[in-house]
Formats: structure tokens, C-alpha cells, sequence
């Protein structure tokens, strides 16, 4: 627990970004306060204070203000911050440095170094994770919500184009855009959306119904959380919980998330999140 306002938290984001969805259900489920400021994904004016140009970003002001960048290394830095007592949050964000990186394409992006750790000492680490391997599976299943459960979002919002018409009608009624750029955004995004979703596809190698890869990796997750745990945490949902709860939230009204929902045995555990993250809120 913090003291009241000793922690000062803006979130720019869009609301249907996964990765701001991972941050959101972070800050929830832990009862910290924060703004939104929703971002306009045409112009991004809003953001031009930042020379990282991608959401989430988490403004921070512990004492003095600080710029968090990356889904994972915001949550991964203020849980460290929640639990250690010793180091100052600008220490903390220290501990994640950006390494430049070119990707196949030649595009130059930030990776950050030990982003899925929590930076905590002997005495802390027993009292979070009593045996390493609780540590270890954490971490892993965080990594694989980032690297393989967000990338089968996209083809399956955008599989048909009725869904990517009905996806982006969601997307443009959620997000900031004018009644113009919302139009045009709704019917060339849509399109545009469905042509990559195809791209995508084929860059992960996934199935011809990508429905397939979606209910794998989610019956996957549930195995792996099994039937003796309420979460992946145990009792209480721990940090690779939230962050595929935050990922699959993005669906939630369009008809990936019903399939899902039919197809896999992933509503127990989804309910069971849904209902710890609204009690936190309250």
C-alpha cells in the first residue's frame, strides 16, 4: 500500500492497444489512480513531448516526474516499486536500460534489458516468490503473452472483412478521432486491417482459420494455470495473469472473443479475473 498521492500516474494509450489493456489491468487490480489520456492514432499530438512514439506510455511522478516506456517494463517496474521500500522509482526505471535494435526489415527499435525481472533483493524475492520456480513461470508466461498470445489478436479481429468492419466500428468508437478521420479510419482502416491480418498470418505461420492458433494458445494458458489454481498465482493472480488478461480483453465484444469463450476452457479462469480486478476497483 502507498500513501495517498505519493504516486502520481498518467497513462496515454489507446484503449483497444493490448499492450496499454496489460498496463490498465496492472494499475487496476492493484488500486493505484491514474489518468487517461487517450491518444489520437492519426496525428499522436498528444505524445509529441516523447521521442518514444508508441503507447502505453506511463507518465510517473514519485517526487519527481519520470517517462516509463514498454508495457512490461512499466508493470514490471512499478510492481518493484509497490514491494521494495529501498530504491526510488527513478533507481528502478535505471535497471531497464533501452538497447537500439534492427529488426529483418531494417527498422531501428528499442528492446529494454531485463524487462519481465522484478528488481528485488534476497529477503524480497523469498517473500514474493517462495520457490524459484514460481519466479521462473511467471516470467515465462509473460514473455509468451508478449511474444506469441498479442500477435494472434490482430488476425483474428480482422479475419473476415466483416469482422475487420465490425472491429474497427469498435475501435472508432472507443478511441479519440474526429467525425471525418473516424469515418475514414472505420472503412480504409478496415480494409487495410484485413489485407495485413493476411500478412500477419503468414509472418507467424499460423493455421489457414486462425481461430485454431487462438483457441490452442488460450487452452494452452489454462492447462497451464491447471485445475488446482484458481490463477496462475495461486489464490490471487500474479503478473502473467494479469497480463493475458490484458491481452484477451481487447476482444471483448466482437466475435473472436465469443468463439474463444465457446471454443476453449478459458471462462472460468476469465471470470475469476474479471471479478478480482472489479473488486480492486471499487
Amino acid at each position: 500500500q502507498l500513501p495517498a498521492g505519493s504516486l502520481k500516474l498518467t497513462l496515454y494509450q489507446y484503449k483497444t492497444c493490448p499492450f496499454c489493456s496489460k498496463v490498465r489491468a496492472f494499475l487496476d487490480y492493484h488500486g493505484l489512480p491514474y489518468e487517461i489520456v487517450e491518444v489520437n492514432p492519426i496525428m499522436r499530438k498528444e505524445i509529441k513531448f516523447s521521442s518514444y512514439r508508441k503507447v502505453p506510455i506511463l507518465l510517473a511522478n514519485a517526487g519527481s516526474p519520470l517517462q516509463l516506456n514498454d508495457s512490461s517494463v512499466i508493470i514490471s517496474a512499478i510492481k518493484t516499486y509497490l514491494i521494495s521500500k529501498r530504491n526510488s522509482l527513478e533507481e528502478i526505471v535505471s535497471f531497464y536500460p533501452p538497447m537500439k535494435t534492427v529488426t529483418e526489415q531494417g527498422k531501428e527499435v528499442f528492446e529494454y534489458g531485463n524487462k519481465y525481472w522484478l528488481m528485488l533483493d534476497e529477503k524480497e524475492t523469498k517473500r514474493v516468490y517462495p520457490v524459484k520456480e514460481v519466479r521462473v513461470e511467471e516470467m515465462k508466461w509473460r514473455k509468451w503473452a508478449d511474444d506469441w498470445l498479442v500477435h494472434l489478436i490482430s488476425p483474428n479481429v480482422y479475419r473476415t472483412p466483416r469482422e475487420a468492419l465490425a472491429s474497427f466500428d469498435y475501435i472508432v468508437r472507443e478511441g479519440k478521432f474526429g467525425t471525418m478521420e473516424g469515418l475514414f479510419a472505420k472503412y480504409v482502416g478496415a480494409v487495410a486491417m484485413f489485407f495485413i491480418s493476411k500478412r500477419l498470418k503468414k509472418r507467424h505461420q499460423l493455421h489457414d482459420d486462425v481461430r485454431e492458433d487462438l483457441y490452442e494458445a488460450v487452452n494452452e494458458w489454462v492447462k497451464a494455470v491447471g485445475k488446482h489454481r484458481l490463477f496462475m498465482g495461486g489464490s490471487q493472480p500474479n503478473l502473467a495473469d494479469l497480463a493475458v488478461y490484458g491481452v484477451l480483453r481487447v476482444m471483448e465484444g466482437l466475435e473472436a472473443f465469443d468463439d474463444m469463450m465457446a471454443h476453449t476452457k478459458v471462462q472460468p479462469w476469465y471470470q475469476r479475473m474479471e471479478e478480482v480486478i472489479q473488486k480492486a476497483v471499487v
